[in-house]
């Protein structure tokens, strides 16, 4: 497997669909694979059409209820109307300027339809939801990732290309933590990972997925910032005062007495100063604590 085979070779991406992925940042299968959603809408749980709340994104299970009716608003702008019904209820869904789906609907099938609700006047509407037929799983009944796109490329589309380019890779992806520290912190393992973030199986292994990839981030960026810093301490030599430099004349003009803890910070800062070592300090105190008045704050 190579990560870093070009994104035009997985299927399902074509010369169109290359230039709008590359203008997405997604160049090699690696890039397409760590491209996660930004939203996840929850489409596996049905409604009764009596339960469903005005504004609500749902997910309903109906009948056609006679034929689809088309009407012409103005111009060549046209909207089709559709009844649907199940045990509980009825709900108009309405689609514009889609007159093919006329032909889509029989009446004698059920269909699963996901969309924002709109309640008026004691009845329920849907404009524009996504539909299949009952038993088809492709886009409703299941948790469906949601991915920021560019204009011209479609969330279907991202997600059957990121489907191909998941499968390619599962159970082949290279575990970068030791089974112990997996163990310790009660992380998945990074095939997993990587599945569940972008078609997870439920929200509980959503998180799981998600805390092993955070975990891995910022353990990542830690790593890399403790190399830097050792780096620097090594290649680079700081200021060395000398010893005989004391701030205890400047502390003893205080009109205060500086507390235990302050006096041991002071000693630190003292010593570190001493040597040629770069020194990087935060000097942290509660409101109250005089870390401004003794002048503490400035000098560093």
């Amino acid at each position: 497997m190579d990560l870093k085979k070009q994104v035009q070779f997985i299927k399902g991406v074509g010369p169109t669909r290359v230039k709008l992925l590359n203008k997405l940042g997604i160049n090699t299968l690696e890039d397409l694979i760590t491209y996660y959603p930004r939203e996840y809408e929850d489409r596996s749980k049905p409604k009764m059409i009596d339960q469903v709340e005005d504004g609500e994104e749902v997910l309903i299970c109906a009948y056609p209820v006679g034929r689809m009716n088309e009407v012409r608003i103005r111009g060549n702008l046209t909207l089709c109307k559709l009844m649907v019904r199940d045990e509980t209820g009825s709900c108009q869904v309405t689609w514009y300027n889609q007159p093919y789906l006329k032909n889509v609907f029989s009446q004698n099938k059920r269909y699963k339809f996901y969309g924002k609700a709109k309640g008026k006047y004691g009845k329920i509407e849907m404009q524009s939801p996504v539909y299949e037929e009952a038993e088809s799983n492709k886009n409703t009944g299941k948790i469906i990732p949601i991915y920021p796109l560019t204009y011209s490329l479609s969330q279907n589309t991202i997600r059957k290309i990121m489907e191909n380019g998941v499968a390619e890779v599962s159970g082949k992806l290279p575990e970068t933590m030791p089974p112990y520290f997996m163990q310790k912190y009660n992380l998945c393992d990074i095939n997993t990972a990587v599945k569940q973030i972008h078609f997870p199986n439920d929200f509980e292994h959503f998180r799981m997925a998600r805390k092993r990839l955070v975990f891995e981030e910022l353990l990542s960026m830690q790593l890399a910032l403790l190399s830097l810093k050792s780096k620097y301490e090594v290649q680079r030599e700081g200021i060395a005062f000398p010893k005989e430099i004391k701030m205890s004349e400047m502390i003893n003009q205080l009109p205060f007495r500086l507390t235990k803890a302050q006096l041991r910070v002071l000693e630190e800062i003292d010593k570190d100063m001493e040597s040629s070592n770069p020194m990087n300090r935060l000097l942290q105190g509660d409101v109250g604590s005089r870390k401004n008045n003794c002048g503490i704050g400035g000098c560093l």
